[in-house]
């Protein structure tokens, strides 16, 4: 090969790889685009989202019973103060039974 012929192949495989390192910086700078960014975290918090509503499912198919007394039992811890409440005046006016007393002060 002529020095001629290796300056032009060299010249060609120079141009060939510039193009090939414009394309990826091309392609790099659309990945790393805001808009691309959020549109990859909103598919991977949905995917991840969507895997964990399928494995709770699975895993109460499993366990039914276990899965309502511990749905039960935060039902009732989150509502303990209402609860208590009730519960104490349904005690007062079954104990009181006289019916001129009321359960306010004002009244």
């Amino acid at each position: 090969m002529s020095r001629e012929q290796a300056y032009r192949a060299a010249t060609e495989q120079a141009l060939a790889l510039r193009t090939q390192a414009l394309t990826s910086l091309a392609d790099a700078r659309a990945r790393i685009a805001p808009a691309r960014l959020k549109a990859d975290a909103e598919a991977k918090v949905t995917a991840t989202a969507l895997d964990g509503i399928a494995y709770v499912g699975a895993k109460v198919q499993q366990r039914p019973v276990a899965t309502g007394a511990a749905a039960t039992g935060l039902v009732l811890f989150l509502f303990r103060r209402p609860l208590t409440a009730l519960f104490g005046r349904l005690y007062v006016r079954l104990r009181d039974r006289k019916t001129e007393n009321s359960e306010i002060d004002d009244g």
